[in-house]
């Protein structure tokens, strides 16, 4: 029998069965031949079974033929019933999934699941606020501390938690904002910078001086610490939370108000938030600024450093931050900030705040399935 290649996509069952035919040979026939079990052949035949390769080196001995040829005609029918089957959504489906982080999303509860791609368009629409896909690329305006590279364009998770952030701000009861209101905030929120439980006031002082907070838990990848952006002529502040320690919470806070007092809110995709400060653009070097000025005086940390340097210790650090009415986790957070210590001392002293400002402010994430207010 000479090796064919198939034209027409037809079941190998089908060839086999014309070249039992052919030789007017039985399904028990080809079995006691190949020392198969006659179930084995009937289930190839009616196409049943696949044909695998232990079986297609038994037919290519059986009918002259190679193993390649029986392996051909499974594949190229397996090929066939594959695209049979609706693929057309794939490609939308992919889209979707490169524009947003569609999995983390469902598993947030953000958006339900759909195996159809069309709906699963309309949700993913729906949350961001926006009519095509290609407008999710395109966030609105706001200004970030993270830590990605400023080459690199807002990411999907990015995209996806700031859009969340903007969904709960929705839903805070926030006074009137007017050019007074950070000075206003600040000189109430720098009472609270001395214990950690007082970082529950945080919420209410800033949504009495217009500004509403919220806390939105980070994606895997996210990388962002804080954001701040305009909405309905008013800033908001949301904070992942990313690290649970009282030092980058108040300076991630200081820091987007410093934004707010700038009323800086272009879009800047593009932030670094690593240890060097070598490659930040103006604006957030403002904030930056900004952020260590409202916590503790340059000019008071730099004499003490000048007393102090290079043998700091608990208790120093201590003493200095009862003088400055300031947590000593902000201190030890200060120093790292200007390299004098390193990363890995003092940690007890950065005592976490994540239970203190989840107790009073509207949150998604950690622990809670749903969001939370209380």
């Amino acid at each position: 029998m000479a090796i064919r290649t198939p034209a027409e996509v037809f079941p190998p069952g089908d060839f086999l069965r014309e070249e039992l035919e052919a030789r007017d040979w039985t399904q028990a026939d080809l079995a006691e031949i190949i020392s198969r079990d006659v179930t084995l052949v009937n289930s190839i035949v009616t196409g049943k079974r696949s044909i695998t390769p232990e079986t297609a080196l038994g037919l290519a001995a059986a009918f002259g033929t190679s193993p390649e040829f029986w392996l051909q005609l499974e594949q190229a029918y397996q090929l066939w019933r594959a695209r049979d089957k609706d693929i057309g959504s794939i490609p939308l489906r992919a889209k979707l999934y490169s524009a947003a982080p569609v999995s983390d999303m469902v598993r947030r509860g953000w958006i339900e699941p759909s195996e159809d791609a069309e709906v699963l368009e309309k949700r993913l629409l729906a949350f961001f606020d926006v009519n095509e896909i290609e407008e999710i690329q395109e966030p609105f305006a706001y200004a970030a501390r993270k830590s990605t590279s400023y080459s690199v364009h807002t990411t999907p998770s990015q995209r996806a938690w700031l859009a969340r952030a903007k969904q709960l701000a929705h839903s805070v009861q926030a006074a009137h904002y007017a050019s007074d209101s950070v000075d206003n905030a600040l000189a109430q929120l720098r009472l609270l910078y001395h214990t950690p439980e007082d970082t529950r006031h945080v919420p209410r002082i800033l949504s009495e001086n217009g500004i509403r907070f919220v806390l939105v838990q980070q994606l895997a990848g996210n990388k962002i610490d804080g954001a701040c952006f305009w909405m309905d002529d008013a800033p908001v502040i949301a904070l992942s939370m990313r690290y649970d320690r009282i030092d980058n919470f108040w300076f991630t806070l200081m820091h987007e108000l410093g934004h707010c007092s700038q009323q800086d809110f272009s879009i800047d995709s593009n932030l670094d938030t690593s240890r060097s400060n070598s490659d930040k653009p103006d604006n957030e070097r403002t904030a930056d600024d900004f952020a260590l000025k409202s916590l503790i005086d340059p000019n008071d940390l730099s004499n003490f450093i000048v007393r102090k340097k290079p043998h700091y210790s608990t208790q120093a650090i201590a003493v200095f931050a009862q003088t400055k009415g300031v947590h000593p986790g902000i201190v030890v957070g200060q120093l790292q900030y200007r390299g004098e210590l390193k990363w890995e001392h003092f940690r007890k002293m950065l005592v976490p705040v994540l239970d203190n400002i989840t107790a009073s402010a509207l949150t998604d994430g950690w622990s809670n399935a749903s969001v939370k207010q209380t």
